[in-house]
């Protein structure tokens, strides 16, 4: 049995600074890492996604070049060189990744697979099927997440697609069926439609991205509906039989009450859609959640609690029920995005090391979906604050209404924003607009550093840029 300091298991993006960390703190450090360094971010998630949407989006620039008066004569996509492309910056990202921790002192990088033995003690499976066992009193976990499949009758007999196996998909689908209208399907459905599918999002639920206030995921449904997207709510697939084409059997509730049109708040309502009975697909993507990817750890061994989900249950430290155990990134639940993963190890590093006192306890909302325009979303939405009784003023923009917006030819979207009405502080917003979550970035720093909506309005912003939309947005207060 070999003694460390720390065991890390997953070399995501809590685990490898945090590794980096501790080690130059003098701890002996284990990094346990399955398959490839730089866990969801780097290999499956972020990097190569946000490169596939590059690409889509000068697919989309080459459609409209004669909107800008630039002829062109058509384009054909190169799914070899695009994938290859993809495939060169994940490379180079995960090498620079993997070049940190080897050459760091104090720091072992194991590749296998880690399994709980006792509370404090992990064998390892070697690559080469030889065992090793270690032992620490800090074991931090952080394993990531992996797309969840629902028991649809049929789906396993179909080479159905994930947000992971999508991105080597060596053809452009004729048309692409979506299994869930997750953040993640409509980032992959839009990418889709630039590069040529017909596409279908199937989403379970009434209501469209029930996460957003109804203005913002109308407004956002209208533009990929003017995309070409099409997008089915209350509906569900209840069998899938193989062929070619796929078909898909559906069950479509009766439609929901949409919002009313108000176009001074920016409410769009979806147009409705006749019930369909069933699909035909080329292509059939799930993108129906994502689930904890504890599989290999026998958690009970360590007696480690799970929630309902599967999610490890940690404290407002990130501490497990047994004392010395953490759990980071996207296997504790909550929100699944790098930049929390990120937050985590600095929590828990200043915690150990520094002696602070921090926790996750009222950590602000913050993230961006990766359609285009972006959707930047922070803080609080309309229906949270007014469901905690906060006296609130709400002031909304359409995007046409910043002047860059225009000059670019990109006027889509709109900017939303929830002031508190006592202090004229901000207590969220949601940004719709080319750049969507850089100008979220400014109202983040306002809200940080309690900068008042008034102080924004009457702010003296460069000319013509996305970041004077400010002015206009709370001069409409």
């Amino acid at each position: 049995m070999i003694k460390y300091d720390a065991i890390l298991v997953g070399s995501g993006q809590a685990a490898n600074p945090l590794a980096k960390k501790l080690a130059a703190a003098g701890w002996r450090v284990a990094l346990i890492e399955r398959h490839w360094v730089g866990g969801t971010c780097i290999n499956i998630g972020c990097t190569p996604t946000k490169t596939l949407i590059a690409s889509g989006r000068v697919a989309y620039l080459v459609k409209r070049a004669a909107d800008f008066g630039i002829r062109t004569t058509g384009f054909s996509v190169d799914i070899e060189t695009l994938l290859r492309r993809k495939n060169a910056i994940v490379l180079h990202s995960r090498e620079s990744s993997t070049k940190g921790l080897v050459t760091a002192p104090n720091i072992d990088l194991i590749f296998g697979t880690a399994s709980f033995s006792a509370p404090k003690e992990i064998t390892v499976k070697l690559e080469d099927g030889s065992t090793n066992t270690l032992t620490a009193e800090h074991i931090f976990l952080d394993t990531g997440a992996v797309p969840a499949i629902p028991p649809i009758p049929g789906l396993s007999d179909i080479p159905y697609l994930t947000s992971t196996t999508i991105m080597d998909l060596m053809e452009i689908p004729s048309h692409l069926v979506i299994i869930g209208g997750s953040y993640i399907a409509l980032e992959f459905g839009q990418l889709y439609r630039r590069l040529g599918s017909e596409v279908t999002v199937l989403e379970g639920g009434d209501r469209f991205l029930p996460k957003e206030d109804e203005d913002i995921a109308g407004e956002l449904r209208k533009i990929l509906e003017e995309d070409g997207i099409k997008i089915l709510t209350g509906t569900k697939t209840m069998q899938i039989t193989p062929g070619k084409p796929i078909r898909l059997d559906l069950e479509t509730a009766a439609p929901a009450r949409e919002p009313q049109a108000n176009p001074a708040r920016g409410i769009q309502p979806a147009p409705p859609h006749e019930p369909q009975s069933f699909l035909t697909a080329s292509h059939v993507l799930v993108a129906a959640g994502r689930r904890a990817d504890t599989g290999a750890l026998n958690t009970a061994a360590a007696g480690i609690e799970l929630d309902q989900h599967g999610f490890i249950r940690v404290n407002d430290r990130l501490e497990t029920n047994v004392p010395g155990i953490y759990a980071l990134g996207d296997v504790k639940g909550g929100p699944q995005f790098t930049h929390i993963s990120y937050n985590d190890y600095l929590i828990v590093y200043k915690n150990l090391i520094e002696k602070a006192n921090l926790s996750i306890a009222g950590r602000v909302a913050i993230y961006c979906l990766f359609t285009d325009p972006e959707l930047g979303r922070i803080g609080l939405t309309e229906k949270e604050a007014r469901d905690k009784g906060l006296n609130i003023k709400v002031v909304t923009m359409p995007a046409a209404y910043i002047a860059r917006a225009t000059e670019n030819g990109e006027a889509r979207g709109m900017i939303k924003a929830i002031v508190n009405a006592d202090d004229r502080k901000i207590l969220g917003a949601a940004v719709l607009t080319t750049g969507g979550g850089e100008l979220m970035s400014i109202l983040q720093m306002a809200m940080m550093g309690g900068i008042t909506a008034d102080t924004l309005r009457d702010t003296v912003f460069a000319h013509p840029t996305f970041a004077e939309a400010l002015n206009n947005l709370f001069a409409r207060l």
